[in-house]
């Protein structure tokens, strides 16, 4: 039995669809939006229908906010799952950095009560996705996302030497291609209005990998999770090659049978703009915080050294997300993100 939170989005939806095809008992969707839960609901009714019925998983919806604490315990106390994927998350970018306190509460205290409601549950497992942003973050989103890490890294500790505990752990990657918040969906809408394709910093490169890969390296990841049971150790998923995003949006361009407007080529079709780098945006991103990655029995799957620095109390981090982050300014906020250890930097 399995439950995938933020179920709707692309990396959860991709999870379900896999998942469902190995044949759980119970595939149960966590999801704040409601479009977004109809439309994976019924293309996995869909995916059903292909499967024989005798084999055929059990699959409910429920519309969950994972903020809300006491509604998340229930639900997940009703399925009793072995495994919980998190996936819910506000992960673009520029819109976390404007709502910061909102994007704390949302990937921080949603990755607590998911946690503690899998503690309560007694489910086997429980699988945070986080993000190379996390990673000496320059921006709100990122170190929100490390705070999840942190949050989780806490809990673990607090409940190491329990005879019968949840066991945590973490898959960090890059960006994935096609997703909603993916730049390529992007630069094919310009290119089909004719351009320009708007690029943050010439030099800006980035990691990637396809829905569907992530999706399946995330399951074997938890899955490896069953010899490393204490703490909430950090997997990384080997994105190959980092890309540089010019390059990206000039292929894009050639593959859609059109060439590239700049000064040695004043009559092509499609230009490419530099806008200037984004608040809290970085050139390129990284996945290790410190130390080297260990070798794991998946030849595209690591075993990250870095733990929290702080990985004994939680509760002085959450009290403050929860009561004060809302009246404090940006600066307050970045301020805090650095005392707390997260690794934040102020953007250069």
């Amino acid at each position: 039995m399995v439950v995938i939170t933020g179920a709707g989005g692309s990396i959860g939806g991709e999870l379900a669809r896999q998942i469902l095809r190995i044949l759980p008992a119970h595939l149960a969707l966590l999801e704040l939006n409601e479009f977004a839960l109809y439309a994976i609901h019924e293309e996995l009714v869909a995916l059903l229908q292909t499967l024989p019925a005798d084999q055929r998983p059990k699959l409910t919806a429920r519309l969950v906010n994972v903020l809300d604490a006491q509604q998340l315990e229930r639900v997940i106390t009703d399925i009793a799952p072995q495994t919980i994927y998190h996936t819910a998350a506000y992960k673009h970018v520029p819109l976390v950095e404007s709502n910061a306190a909102a994007g704390l509460k949302n990937n921080v205290l949603g990755t607590l009560n998911v946690a503690q409601a899998a503690l309560s549950a007694q489910v086997q497992d429980m699988v945070l996705i986080s993000t190379d942003k996390a990673v000496r973050p320059t921006n709100i989103m990122g170190a929100s996302k490390r705070l999840a890490e942190m949050t989780l890294q806490s809990i673990a500790s607090e409940h190491a030497n329990a005879e019968q505990s949840t066991r945590f752990c973490m898959v960090r990657f890059g960006n994935v291609l096609a997703s909603s918040g993916s730049v390529i969906p992007k630069f094919q809408q310009q290119i089909q209005a004719g351009g320009p394709i708007t690029l943050t910093h010439p030099e800006i490169t980035r990691y990637f990998m396809t829905i569907p890969e992530a999706a399946q390296l995330v399951i074997q990841a938890a899955a490896l999770n069953t010899t490393h049971t204490r703490g909430a150790p950090v997997y990384l998923l080997d994105m190959g090659e980092s890309v540089k995003i010019v390059n990206l949006a000039k292929m894009l361009i050639q593959l859609s049978g059109l060439s590239v407007r700049d000064e040695a080529n004043p009559n092509g079709d499609i230009a490419i703009n530099i806008t200037g780098l984004r608040p809290g945006e970085k050139l390129y991103e990284e996945l290790l915080i410190e130390g080297r990655p260990a070798a794991t029995q998946h030849p595209k799957i690591w075993l990250g050294q870095d733990q929290s620095n702080q990985p004994a109390p939680h509760a002085h981090w959450l009290q403050w997300i929860k009561q004060d982050c809302d009246q404090q300014t940006h600066a307050h906020i970045t301020d805090q993100l650095i005392a707390l250890g997260t690794g934040y930097q102020h953007p250069a």
